[in-house]
């Protein structure tokens, strides 16, 4: 037994090696590098892909041999979550990768691409793409060229298809990775050459914005605290998903502040039968959690702020603003309030979202409005 123990270490050590510097192997190849008959070699690549240790790649076809690919060799996937929320025909594509450097790559040739994806944003290993439904030429290809990009963005009932060029190490991703990753429903790719092009269905989810103040007291809490624990405890809802929080300073002369006057709010997509249930729990929460009696929340579905909206914002930063001119600028946008006087600062750190970190942490930076 410690033989044959032996011998399988060996084999499945050589089709580790050959996975990671060729991507796949033969059988052949195992046949010569272990120097053994080519039926042995046969015999221990099937039973290791009984075993789940190598995959088959590519099966047999004419004089093309088959290949496979030794699992344990490299990760089942970098991507760990790819999901999309659709607002009218613009589309927010979401790609939480295992690590920045693959968000920084894909965002990189995405962009030099062209394509459909109209902006580009990095948060971390979160790689967050703006598209427009609707189809445009990439141009990819080998160095200095992209080496993938989105040429078409399409809705298909209660999905989203991203149609992808790719080339190397991105049409791997696209052709044996993607299918993989949380949230994707379907994967399709095919071979054009060194090209493979692809198509990658996900939900078509509802974006949920939720601005959250005054849940703090003089003697104690935070509001950023009770923003970051409602994410978490929203996204335990089967059919909802994270995708940031972020602080907002309003302004800074208002007297009735604890400390900085700051809001919070998060961000999740959400499957449109799901929308009331986040409503709920979202309430109950702030409202069992809050140490003040005039926490106040405001909940927007979709992610394009209209100009009224961030008008909203520039003045909460800049005036003290009624709780009656909260509630009717809610009323035109449809962003519903719940709570006390928070609802005036929760509804301005809505109409900040989609800012960047720069202008939402400093109270003196201008709010663009067109």
């Amino acid at each position: 037994m410690s033989s044959v123990l032996e011998h399988r270490r060996e084999y499945l050590r050589l089709m580790r090696q050959f996975t990671l510097d060729n991507g796949t192997f033969t059988v052949t190849d195992i046949q010569q590098a272990a120097q053994i008959p080519r039926s042995t070699a046969q015999d221990w690549i099937m039973r290791l892909v009984q075993e789940g240790c190598v995959l088959i790649r590519a099966e047999k076809r004419g004089r093309s041999a088959a290949r496979y690919a030794a699992m344990s060799a490299m990760p089942a996937s970098t991507c760990r979550r790819i999901f999309t929320t659709i607002d009218g025909d613009k589309v927010e594509i979401y790609h939480d990768c295992m690590s920045g450097a693959c968000a920084a790559f894909c965002g990189f040739h995405h962009a030099l691409a062209g394509g459909v994806i109209a902006s580009v944003e990095r948060d971390g290993t979160l790689l967050r793409e703006c598209a427009r439904i609707g189809t445009r030429d990439v141009d990819v290809g080998l160095s200095p060229l992209a080496a993938v990009g989105v040429n078409g963005v399409a809705r298909e009932g209660d999905y989203i298809v991203q149609h992808i060029h790719s080339i190397g190490g991105p049409a791997y991703s696209l052709s044996d990775m993607m299918a993989r990753a949380d949230g994707v429903c379907r994967v399709e790719s095919e071979h054009a050459g060194i090209m493979v092009q692809g198509s990658v269905w996900t939900r078509a989810l509802t974006h949920v914005t939720i601005g959250i103040d005054d849940t703090d007291s003089k003697t104690g809490g935070a509001t950023f605290a009770l923003a970051l624990a409602l994410l978490a405890h929203v996204s335990r809802i089967k059919g909802v998903l994270p995708i940031a929080h972020h602080v907002a300073m309003l302004n800074q002369d208002v007297f009735s502040k604890t400390a900085g006057n700051s809001a919070s709010f998060i961000e999740v997509a959400v499957e449109p039968k799901k929308y009331m249930d986040l409503l709920e729990r979202t309430q109950k929460f702030v409202a069992g959690e809050s140490l003040s009696a005039e926490w106040g929340i405001a909940v927007k579905a979709g992610f394009t702020v209209p100009d009224g909206l961030r008008e909203y914002g520039k003045l909460v930063r800049e005036q003290i603003i009624s709780r009656p001119m909260a509630e009717a600028t809610a009323e035109q946008y449809g962003v519903l309030l719940h709570g006390g006087n928070g609802v005036i600062g929760a509804l301005g750190a809505v109409a900040l979202s989609g800012l960047s970190h720069e202008i939402l942490l400093d109270p003196q930076k201008p709010v663009p409005v067109k």
